[in-house]
């Protein structure tokens, strides 16, 4: 039987089940969670998103588990930062990272944003893959979030 996977606007009830979501797979890639840093966003997703202009959104199973998260957050130079774009190992492989790209860059532009910008790092090398094959370029300049190392934008 086929996984059924269903992409939903978040709501603030959810932020535990990103932070389930987003924390692990961090940690499964060498990389540190900082919930008082570059993930505090996660504890408030209404605050940090939706009231900022942005937008978050869930990934959920056919049990209405949370297994992805994708988020949209303006940014002070007036693009907005696609962040904790993350997917489950389980609900990899299906074509979601696809969907929650294509859904975060219609939002995007739907808001009025003119650039679409991120910060990664280089051991998460299939996410880095799927945003060349949606033509982010790599920008140079400094990263704000220590475990990152690589930047990328996307004129919308």
């Amino acid at each position: 039987m086929e996984d059924f996977f269903r992409i939903r606007p978040a709501k603030a009830a959810d932020a535990e089940g990103a932070r389930f979501v987003v924390f692990p797979i961090l940690e499964s890639y060498a990389l540190e969670p900082e919930p008082e840093g570059a993930d505090a966003d996660l504890y408030d997703l209404d605050g940090a998103y939706l009231k900022a202009g942005g937008a978050f959104w869930v990934v959920e199973d056919d049990r209405g588990e949370i297994v992805g998260t994708c988020g949209l957050k303006p940014m002070a130079n007036g693009s907005v930062e696609l962040r904790k774009m993350y997917l489950m190992p389980h609900a990899r492989g299906q074509g979601l990272g696809k969907k929650l790209l294509k859904t975060a860059i219609a939002k995007a532009k739907a808001l009025g944003f003119k650039r679409l910008e991120l910060e990664t790092a280089s051991q998460l090398r299939e996410a880095i893959a799927l945003y060349e094959s949606f033509g982010f370029v790599r920008r140079e300049g400094g990263v704000e979030t220590s475990r990152c190392d690589q930047a990328y934008q996307l004129d919308l």
